[in-house]
Protein backbone atom coordinates (compact mmCIF):
# COMPACT_ATOMS: atom_id res chain seq x y z
CA UNK A 1 0.00 0.00 0.00
CA UNK A 2 1.50 3.33 -1.00
CA UNK A 3 2.08 5.78 1.77
CA UNK A 4 -0.04 8.94 1.49
CA UNK A 5 1.59 12.27 1.87
CA UNK A 6 -0.33 14.48 4.32
CA UNK A 7 0.40 17.45 2.02
CA UNK A 8 -1.29 15.74 -0.93
CA UNK A 9 -3.40 18.22 -2.82
CA UNK A 10 -6.68 17.62 -4.51
CA UNK A 11 -7.85 19.85 -7.28
CA UNK A 12 -11.56 20.53 -7.69
CA UNK A 13 -12.91 22.15 -10.84
CA UNK A 14 -16.22 23.96 -10.60
CA UNK A 15 -17.99 25.64 -13.48
CA UNK A 16 -20.16 28.64 -12.71
CA UNK A 17 -22.90 28.51 -15.39
CA UNK A 18 -23.94 32.14 -15.10
CA UNK A 19 -20.52 33.66 -15.51
CA UNK A 20 -18.90 30.92 -17.54
CA UNK A 21 -15.87 31.10 -15.27
CA UNK A 22 -13.83 28.06 -14.37
CA UNK A 23 -12.64 28.08 -10.78
CA UNK A 24 -9.68 26.10 -9.58
CA UNK A 25 -9.88 25.36 -5.88
CA UNK A 26 -7.02 23.95 -3.95
CA UNK A 27 -8.28 21.36 -1.47
CA UNK A 28 -6.58 23.13 1.43
CA UNK A 29 -7.99 26.54 0.53
CA UNK A 30 -11.52 25.50 -0.42
CA UNK A 31 -12.69 25.82 3.16
CA UNK A 32 -11.40 29.37 3.57
CA UNK A 33 -14.09 32.07 3.80
CA UNK A 34 -12.35 34.07 1.08
CA UNK A 35 -13.44 31.52 -1.53
CA UNK A 36 -17.05 31.76 -0.40
CA UNK A 37 -16.75 35.54 -0.49
CA UNK A 38 -15.37 35.44 -4.04
CA UNK A 39 -18.18 33.20 -5.18
CA UNK A 40 -20.78 35.44 -3.51
CA UNK A 41 -19.32 38.60 -5.04
CA UNK A 42 -19.38 37.10 -8.53
CA UNK A 43 -22.97 35.93 -8.13
CA UNK A 44 -24.06 39.35 -6.86
CA UNK A 45 -22.34 41.09 -9.78
CA UNK A 46 -24.25 38.90 -12.20
CA UNK A 47 -27.51 39.68 -10.40
CA UNK A 48 -26.73 43.39 -10.51
CA UNK A 49 -26.30 43.16 -14.27
CA UNK A 50 -29.57 41.36 -14.93
CA UNK A 51 -31.79 43.22 -12.46
CA UNK A 52 -31.79 46.58 -14.32
CA UNK A 53 -32.40 44.79 -17.61
CA UNK A 54 -35.42 42.94 -16.24
CA UNK A 55 -36.82 46.08 -14.58
CA UNK A 56 -36.33 48.04 -17.81
CA UNK A 57 -38.07 45.36 -19.86
CA UNK A 58 -41.06 45.37 -17.49
CA UNK A 59 -41.27 49.17 -17.59
CA UNK A 60 -41.15 49.22 -21.38
CA UNK A 61 -43.89 46.58 -21.51
CA UNK A 62 -46.12 48.60 -19.15
CA UNK A 63 -45.57 51.83 -21.09
CA UNK A 64 -46.25 50.09 -24.39
CA UNK A 65 -49.46 48.62 -23.04
CA UNK A 66 -50.66 52.09 -22.06
CA UNK A 67 -49.53 53.67 -25.34
CA UNK A 68 -51.39 51.15 -27.52
CA UNK A 69 -54.48 51.06 -25.33
CA UNK A 70 -57.75 51.72 -27.13
CA UNK A 71 -59.88 54.73 -26.29
CA UNK A 72 -62.66 52.47 -25.03
CA UNK A 73 -60.41 50.62 -22.58
CA UNK A 74 -58.77 53.89 -21.50
CA UNK A 75 -62.15 55.44 -20.67
CA UNK A 76 -63.23 52.26 -18.89
CA UNK A 77 -60.04 52.29 -16.79
CA UNK A 78 -60.60 55.97 -15.95
CA UNK A 79 -64.20 55.28 -14.95
CA UNK A 80 -63.15 52.39 -12.70
CA UNK A 81 -60.52 54.60 -11.08
CA UNK A 82 -63.13 57.32 -10.49
CA UNK A 83 -65.55 54.82 -8.93
CA UNK A 84 -62.82 53.46 -6.67
CA UNK A 85 -61.90 56.98 -5.50
CA UNK A 86 -65.57 57.70 -4.87
CA UNK A 87 -65.93 54.52 -2.80
CA UNK A 88 -62.85 55.46 -0.76
CA UNK A 89 -64.35 58.89 -0.15
CA UNK A 90 -67.69 57.44 1.00
CA UNK A 91 -65.79 55.19 3.40
CA UNK A 92 -63.92 58.20 4.79
CA UNK A 93 -67.20 60.05 5.31
CA UNK A 94 -68.66 57.03 7.14
CA UNK A 95 -65.59 56.78 9.37
CA UNK A 96 -65.77 60.51 10.08
CA UNK A 97 -69.46 60.18 11.02
CA UNK A 98 -68.71 57.30 13.42
CA UNK A 99 -65.86 59.21 15.06
CA UNK A 100 -68.02 62.31 15.60
CA UNK A 101 -70.90 60.18 16.96
CA UNK A 102 -68.49 58.54 19.41
CA UNK A 103 -67.26 61.92 20.64
CA UNK A 104 -70.77 63.34 20.87
CA UNK A 105 -73.14 60.42 21.50
CA UNK A 106 -76.23 62.58 22.03
CA UNK A 107 -77.65 64.69 19.25
CA UNK A 108 -77.39 64.66 15.47
CA UNK A 109 -74.24 65.26 13.48
CA UNK A 110 -74.91 67.87 10.81
CA UNK A 111 -72.11 69.11 8.55
CA UNK A 112 -71.92 71.45 5.63
CA UNK A 113 -70.62 70.18 2.30
CA UNK A 114 -67.80 72.73 2.29
CA UNK A 115 -66.71 71.96 5.88
CA UNK A 116 -66.72 68.24 5.18
CA UNK A 117 -64.72 68.76 1.98
CA UNK A 118 -62.20 70.82 3.92
CA UNK A 119 -62.05 68.26 6.72
CA UNK A 120 -61.41 65.41 4.26
CA UNK A 121 -59.22 67.55 1.97
CA UNK A 122 -61.32 66.78 -1.09
CA UNK A 123 -63.06 68.86 -3.73
CA UNK A 124 -66.59 69.93 -2.70
CA UNK A 125 -68.05 68.42 -5.91
CA UNK A 126 -66.54 65.03 -5.06
CA UNK A 127 -67.91 65.21 -1.50
CA UNK A 128 -71.42 66.06 -2.79
CA UNK A 129 -71.27 63.08 -5.18
CA UNK A 130 -70.16 60.81 -2.33
CA UNK A 131 -72.90 62.16 -0.04
CA UNK A 132 -75.52 61.48 -2.73
CA UNK A 133 -74.24 57.92 -3.00
CA UNK A 134 -74.49 57.57 0.79
CA UNK A 135 -78.00 59.05 0.59
CA UNK A 136 -79.02 56.18 -1.69
CA UNK A 137 -77.58 53.78 0.91
CA UNK A 138 -79.50 55.65 3.66
CA UNK A 139 -76.30 56.45 5.58
CA UNK A 140 -76.91 60.21 5.40
CA UNK A 141 -79.92 62.52 5.14
CA UNK A 142 -80.35 65.96 3.70
CA UNK A 143 -80.71 68.61 6.38
CA UNK A 144 -83.42 71.28 6.04
CA UNK A 145 -80.76 73.91 5.35
CA UNK A 146 -79.33 73.83 1.83
CA UNK A 147 -75.77 72.47 1.61
CA UNK A 148 -75.99 70.64 4.96
CA UNK A 149 -76.20 66.93 5.64
CA UNK A 150 -77.08 64.82 8.66
CA UNK A 151 -74.63 61.96 9.08
CA UNK A 152 -76.16 58.75 10.45
CA UNK A 153 -74.02 56.59 12.66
Amino acid sequence: MPEMNCREQHVIFAHNKCAGILFLFNFFFAELPIMNLLSGVLSSLLLRRWTPLIVSALAITAISARAFETEKSRSKRAELKKQKELRVLTDKISVYAREVHQRFPTGDVVVSESDLAEQLRKRPEAVVTALNLLLNEQKVQRAPLSGYWKLNS
